[in-house]
C-alpha cells in the first residue's frame, strides 16, 4: 500500500482546521502531520513536519497566504502548495499560480473530491476547482486577445491597474485619489497590493517595471 500523503493544514480559523481533520480522518490516503494558523507557525511546522502538501488559505488574519506560499516554497521547494479558500476570484487564482502553487480549490469541496485532487497534485499535476476552470479559460483568452486591463496578467485588479497608470504618469497619492474619487488611504492600500503582486519594493521600482513591461503606452 502506498504511503499516505503528508498534509500540513494552514488556516486562521480553527473551525476550518477541525472540519478538515474530521473530514479526512477516516481516509488512509492522507495523514495530517501538522496545523498552523499564522505565518510564523506555518514556517515552523513546515520544517518540523516536512509535509508533501500544504493546504493553505489565500488570507490569514492580517497576513497574505499568497506571500506565505512563496516564502514556504523558498524554504522547501519540493513541498507542494494547494490553496483551499472561499475566494472564487480568478485573480487570486492567477496570483496563486504565480507563486508556484500546485492547486486552487474552494472550501465547498467534499472529501472524495479533495482526496482525488490531492492525489493528482502528488503525481505532479496542477488542479483547479471545476467551478473556476471555465472562467479562467475565458479570462486567459481575453488576456491573450488584449481585452483585459493592463497588468491583469500580473494579477492586478482593474482598480489597481488604474492606480498604477496614474502613478506612472507622475501623480501623487493625493492626486490619484482625487482623480479616482477614493481616499488617500485607499490609494496607499492599492499601491501596497500592486507592489506585492509585481514583486517590487516601492513606487520607483513599480514605475520602472510597468514601463519595462510596456503596460501603458
Amino acid at each position: 500500500m502506498a504511503e499516505p500523503i503528508r498534509l500540513l493544514l494552514v488556516d486562521d480559523h480553527q473551525m476550518v482546521i477541525d472540519g478538515l481533520k474530521a473530514m479526512l480522518s477516516r481516509h488512509d490516503e492522507v495523514a495530517i502531520v501538522g496545523e498552523a494558523s499564522s505565518r510564523d507557525e506555518a514556517l515552523v511546522a513546515l520544517q518540523e513536519t516536512t509535509p508533501d502538501i500544504v493546504l493553505l488559505d489565500v488570507r490569514l488574519r492580517g497576513e497574505s497566504g499568497l506571500d506565505l506560499a512563496a516564502e514556504m516554497r523558498g524554504v522547501s521547494p519540493e513541498c507542494r502548495i494547494v490553496f483551499l479558500t472561499v475566494y472564487d476570484d480568478e485573480q487570486y487564482l492567477f496570483q496563486a499560480l504565480r507563486t508556484g502553487a500546485s492547486g486552487f480549490l474552494l472550501k465547498r469541496v467534499d472529501a472524495d473530491e479533495l482526496l482525488r485532487h490531492l492525489a493528482h497534485v502528488q503525481e505532479g499535476e496542477i488542479v483547479i476547482d471545476p467551478t473556476l476552470a471555465g472562467r479562467v479559460a475565458a479570462s486567459a483568452a481575453r488576456i491573450h486577445r488584449g481585452e483585459f486591463w493592463p497588468g491583469a496578467h500580473l494579477g492586478l485588479t482593474q482598480r489597481e491597474s488604474e492606480v498604477l497608470a496614474l502613478v506612472v504618469s507622475g501623480r501623487s497619492n493625493r492626486a490619484v485619489g482625487a482623480t479616482l474619487h477614493i481616499t488617500e488611504e485607499t490609494v496607499k492600500s492599492h499601491t501596497r497590493s500592486v507592489y506585492r503582486k509585481m514583486g517590487v519594493a516601492d513606487r520607483t521600482e513599480a514605475v520602472a517595471m510597468a514601463l519595462r513591461e510596456g503596460l501603458f503606452h
